[in-house]
């Protein structure tokens, strides 16, 4: 239990999420199905994946919670050629034209007779809860995925009052600056990637991998005014990551160090592993996030959320 992806969120000073209360909450809204004319459905599941299971898995006072996206895909090509037959049959067999009203009808129809045979896809994100800092971790790269899930939640407790973490100066300076000084600072460390981008109006966007980031080639490109908007990061011997300018971690990947302890604290037993790793990513997570904001200016605080 190892997230891959990171988007940050922070709970309100005044709000408490309560591991019973959220499993009550989560028990209203479970994963359902799509039925036969249903484009797509969205619900909770138990964290650990089994039907008795909780919703909301609790461990050493964090809780892992998951989402549930049920969809069925029908390529926008299908439907379209189709209609396309079915004007033409249309059109040949009554000798007129058939015009949008129309149209618009008939892919409505098309869509109803295909969707029993779409294909169904299942997408599960999970989100760990830390109470005691007031962070919302969820395992995803678009925020559109994320508030997909917050906003379940959201519905099934009557408000959550969340809002992404910022910071109080835009990452790219902060990023800028640490291309061109190659120095970091709070445990962060530059990799081997990272993205320029040209500040004018319409400006372009330069791609660098698998290079040393303190070449002269990239020097240049500061050198003329472009601004880093993507870096790859390693946070002490423990995370390596990709932070992009609005404060989106992907590929997140724990080192060797953290895998054998999750190993050695989980023993055995399959749940114990689960719960081992997925503690120590909580408890790394409480260390690393603050010492990231701080390096990047600071968290940028709110009166309310």
């Amino acid at each position: 239990m190892f997230f891959t992806n990171l988007l940050i969120y922070r709970l309100s000073a005044d709000s408490t999420l309560l591991p019973d209360d959220l499993e009550a909450a989560l028990a209203q809204k479970p994963a359902i199905p799509c039925g036969s004319q249903v484009t797509s459905t969205y619900g909770f599941v138990p964290a650990l994946g089994k039907p008795q299971d909780p919703f909301v898995h609790v461990v050493q006072g964090f809780m892992l919670i998951a989402g549930r996206e049920e969809e069925r895909i029908l390529p926008g090509s299908v439907v379209r050629d189709a209609l396309r037959e079915k004007v033409v049959e249309i059109e040949t067999a009554e000798s007129r034209k058939v015009y949008k009203k129309e149209k618009d009808q008939l892919k409505d129809e098309i869509v109803q007779a295909l969707l029993p045979r779409a294909f169904i896809r299942r997408t599960v994100t999970f989100a760990a809860i830390d109470s005691s800092t007031g962070l919302i971790f969820v395992n995803a790269s678009s925020t559109k995925r994320a508030e997909e899930l917050l906003s379940a939640v959201r519905e099934v407790l009557g408000s959550l009052p969340v809002r992404p973490i910022n910071v109080k100066q835009s990452p790219e300076i902060s990023f800028t600056s640490w291309l061109k000084y190659h120095e970091v600072g709070g445990g962060l460390f530059l990799l081997d990637e990272c993205e320029l981008r040209d500040t004018a109006e319409d400006g372009g966007i330069i791609k660098i991998k698998r290079e040393d980031l303190s070449s002269e080639e990239v020097q240049n490109h500061l050198a003329v005014g472009k601004v880093a908007s993507l870096l790859s990061l390693a946070w002490e011997d423990k995370l390596s990551f990709v932070l992009d300018n609005k404060l989106t971690i992907k590929r997140l990947r724990f080192e060797e160090l953290l895998q054998t302890q999750a190993e050695q604290d989980g023993g055995d037993d399959a749940a114990g592993q689960f719960d081992a790793s997925f503690v120590l990513m909580m408890l790394t997570f409480r260390e690393f996030i603050p010492q990231l904001l701080e390096t990047l200016g600071g968290e940028e605080q709110a009166n309310s959320v």
